[in-house]
């Protein structure tokens, strides 16, 4: 088509009225029902299918179809409940598939506004729709229903379309008042039209006198019964279901179905949280949350974790819930996201990072726009109440995507938690807040989390992200804040170093201050590893001293300099109260000895393992009553993030902050170990395993030589890294069985503790072992409940700790020394790297890995019978 060629509709009074449709028109009839738009969809089938146009339906409301199957129509079907980004990307591969020049008939958009709940999404949907129909000179129907929507988003949709229509009928007749016609004009145009329905020649426009006054009486008829449309359909539900609060003549079966619409917009369809949820929240508990949301959508998933966890413990556990903080967390809507992404014109960058050639490259660029983009003056607002709120208490803006903390995915640590010292005037707060959120946002185009998404097939689905922004609980020690305590919590311990542990008590990793130091692995330091069956029992690795593993640094809030900061234990002595150092520090008073002998001055020496908050009364009874309860409700394994706030006097409260289903490693039954030689021993060990009962036979040994990576200069550490990564990339898909073999801490930030590799780049490794090398310091450390934890869970991988200090551990490095390196076949340019990246191919030597939980034993090596 060329530009302006004429299109006919089907009725010659219609086109013209509005000197014809032209290419790249899209097209709103915005009617009182459905049978009004259909009439005119029929009208524009037929024209095309005369005409031999590529004429495409696209079905997926609930109301009858507009058309019926017919030679020259091809039907689409489509399932809006797939969320508003599954849908919307099927839509536009449709109109890319089809190309140019193509007509469309949708079914009513109005439909969507129930599957989606928002006005909002439905003009997000429009708003990106058309413009990449008119760049491929469509043409394109859509109808809306009068009155079911918001001014905002009936504007939005003006401003989007190139025509607009009214149309309004009453027995025989149809009116329509042009209220927009792109770049076209005549003395009529824009004035109301008649015609019979029956008789499409009687066409004439409505220039005054009778039959204009009998139109508008028609609009007057036909308006005055609309909703009060300065409200989002979002908000027009919850208004009715509040008001409907103290009808006490609804039925069971009423609120159960009021209760059920109220989670699916707010919470989802995952069903085994909708059940619990309904289980324990009632109409005005729902309705609380939705006031206390910015914008529309669901709250994801770990704000409803934190609210289902607080719920739970409140019905069934009250003499426990009065020991937890009340909370008083904000929300920040799903549907703010994606409005965020199509105001600041990301949606292409999005689509394109759907496709599998785009995944990553087009992330890179999706990720520096999102950080460059600008709120909308109505969410600023919002933004501002939520800061005036908090006033300058510290607030953490947290993630809360949908596809987070559920039953099947974790997201540990994939996406982004940010805090707000929140000081200085509002206008600077709310500017670190817009910072902190939109790096939130952009976190979901972070490597970690594509690779995660990918690898559990998820790479595809609506990944929205909400928000949940809470206050840091904690107490000001001059102008740093903190809390006293802080930890995550495992309702299950699936690491049990001691016999005498019971793993259904749980475990807890406690550190002193913010809780970044339990979910994230540091630099040498030691958070405290509590079984809840037996407090006093410690995994400590090797014969060091207790100093040596312990928590030398704490992460605070400087409120000075308006920043987050990881301070020496030295450095706080000062601000610290008596009666807290007392609490929660201890001294070396061997090396304050030695220091003193030697002349140094008698500086205090102090270390923290939270000995004194886990002697506190009560305070270990509450953690595992709290987490056992969930447990029980949730018929499944969870786990915690929480803080700790004591007083003097041995008083505490806890904050629970997150709750999720826990990924539990498997466990498996007793496996019986042959006997083997002692030249046939790769390795065999006797605790420091994580995985379960195994028997795993192994293709590709990857082997870190601890002395060679020692030696390196820092930089080309990374390196190491980097090829470890790409031989991971290597056997991605070649269903190899792989172990990875290295020094010290696997994962670490810090090179000169270990390997600094992420997730993604030994997401395809089945066993890792963490060696220890004491003329290097480095030193195995599983990390039980931090972030790196989880996805060795989550991805089904083996953890062993293999410890020279272990007089029961037998290790024989060069076990494969003999064997070609084939390192140099996968990274042709890694020839420096050689003699520090061992990779060996054993597929021909019946390499075996066994482990046993109940005896403990896990033994690497050549045996002879298969399994």
């Amino acid at each position: 088509m060329a530009a302006f060629d004429k299109i006919y509709s089907g009725i010659e009074g219609i086109d013209k009225a509005l000197d014809f449709i032209r290419p790249g028109d899209n097209v709103v009839w915005q009617v009182s029902d459905i049978e009004e738009y259909a009439f005119f969809a029929e009208k524009l089938a037929r024209q095309a299918i005369k005409e031999k146009r590529n004429l495409i339906y696209i079905r997926f409301a609930q109301h009858k179809p507009l058309l019926k199957n017919q030679e020259g129509l091809k039907i689409i079907k489509l399932d809006a409940n797939i969320g508003f980004e599954s849908f919307t990307v099927a839509v536009h591969e449709i109109i890319k598939n089809e190309g140019q020049e193509t007509f469309y008939i949708f079914d009513s958009i109005s439909e969507l506004q129930v599957a989606w709940s928002a006005d909002l999404m439905m003009g997000n949907f429009f708003v990106v729709t058309c413009p990449f129909l008119f760049e491929l000179n469509t043409i394109a129907y859509f109808g809306i229903i009068r009155g079911r929507h918001s001014f905002d988003a009936v504007a939005r949709i003006r401003e989007t379309t190139q025509i607009l229509l009214d149309i309004y009928s009453e027995k025989n007749e149809f009116y329509i008042h042009p209220l927009k016609v792109w770049k076209r004009y005549s003395n009529t145009m824009f004035l109301p039209h008649r015609f019979e329905k029956n008789n499409t020649n009687s066409f004439t426009t409505l220039t005054g006198g009778l039959n204009a006054s009998k139109f508008y009486a028609l609009v007057e008829k036909k308006t005055s019964v609309i909703a009060d449309q300065n409200l989002d359909n979002w908000d027009r539900f919850f208004l009715k279901a509040k008001l409907n609060l103290d009808d006490t003549k609804q039925d069971t079966r009423k609120l159960n179905k009021t209760i059920n619409e109220i989670c699916e917009r707010i919470i989802g369809k995952e069903k085994k949280l909708v059940d619990i949820m309904q289980k324990y929240f009632n109409i005005k508990d729902l309705i609380a949350i939705k006031e206390r949301m910015i914008g529309s959508g669901k709250i994801g998933g770990k704000a409803t974790g934190m609210l289902l966890a607080r719920k739970i413990i409140e019905n069934i556990l009250p003499e426990i819930f009065i020991k937890l903080e009340p909370h008083d967390s904000f929300y920040i809507g799903s549907d703010v996201y994606y409005t965020y992404l199509v105001q600041n014109n990301c949606w292409k960058l999005r689509i394109a990072q759907k496709t599998e050639e785009n995944y990553f490259s087009s992330a890179k660029k999706l990720r520096q726009r999102i950080l460059a983009g600008t709120f909308p003056e109505t969410i600023k607002e919002q933004f501002r109440r939520i800061l005036e709120y908090y006033g300058q208490n510290p607030i953490i803006v947290r993630s809360s995507s949908l596809l987070e903390d559920s039953f099947d995915n974790a997201f540990a640590g994939k996406y982004e938690s940010i805090f707000c010292v929140n000081n200085g005037s509002l206008d600077e707060r709310l500017d670190d807040f817009e910072k902190a959120v939109k790096q939130v946002y952009a976190s979901t185009m972070d490597k970690s989390a594509l690779e995660y998404r990918l690898q559990r097939g998820l790479s595809k689905s609506d990944e929205q992200m909400a928000i949940l922004v809470q206050r840091v609980s904690g107490l000001r020690f001059d102008n740093i804040f903190m809390p006293c305590a802080a930890g995550v919590g495992y309702s299950y311990n699936s690491y049990c170093w001691h016999k005498d542990i019971d793993p259904n008590d749980g475990m807890i990793r406690l550190v002193m201050g913010l809780g970044t130091r339990a979910v994230e692995r540091t630099e040498s330091d030691y958070p405290r590893i509590v079984s809840l069956s037996n407090p006093n029992l410690t995994p400590l690795t090797g014969n060091g001293s207790r100093n040596e593993f312990s928590q030398h640094k704490v992460d605070v809030l400087d409120l000075g300099k308006n920043t987050f900061s990881s301070l020496d234990l030295s450095e706080l002595l000062k601000i610290l109260p008596k009666w807290f150092k007392n609490i929660m520090l201890e001294h070396d008073r061997e090396t304050e000895k030695l220091l003193r002998q030697q002349g140094e001055n008698a500086a205090e020496v102090v270390f923290t393992t939270c000995d004194g908050l886990i002697r506190m009364k009560g305070f270990i009874y509450t953690l595992r009553q709290i987490m056992s309860i969930i447990q029980k409700e949730y018929n499944y394994p969870v786990d915690i993030e929480f803080t700790c706030n004591f007083s003097e006097q041995g008083d505490f409260l806890i904050n629970l902050l997150q709750c999720r289903p826990l990924q539990v490693g498997g466990i498996g039954g007793k496996i019986t170990i042959p006997e083997i030689k002692d030249k046939n021993i790769f390795f065999e060990l006797f605790s420091g395993t994580m995985g379960g009962s195994i028997i795993q036979p192994i293709n590709i040994v990857i082997q870190i030589d601890p002395e060679g990576y020692y030696k390196l200069p820092y930089k080309k550490k990374y390196t190491i890294a980097r090829i470890v990564g790409i031989v991971n990339q290597y056997f991605k898909n070649s269903k190899k069985i792989i172990m990875f073999l290295a020094p010290g801490r696997i994962g670490t930030n810090f090179p000169e503790l270990g390997i600094p590799v992420n997730f993604s780049e030994i997401s395809n490794i089945k066993i890792i072992c963490e060696v220890s090398y004491k003329d290097a310091g480095y030193i195995p450390e599983l990390s039980y409940g931090s972030h790196f934890f989880q996805d060795l869970v989550e991805s089904d991988i083996f953890y062993a700790s293999i410890s020279e200090d272990d007089n029961q551990t037998k290790f024989n490095p060069n076990f494969l020394k003999d064997r070609e390196n084939i390192l140099l076949n996968i990274y042709p340019d890694g020839k420096e790297y050689s003699n520090i990246i061992k990779i060996y191919d054993v597929s021909d030597i019946k390499l075996m890995l066994l482990s046993d939980i109940i005896s403990s034993q896990t033994i690497c090596g050549i045996f002879k019978n298969s399994f």
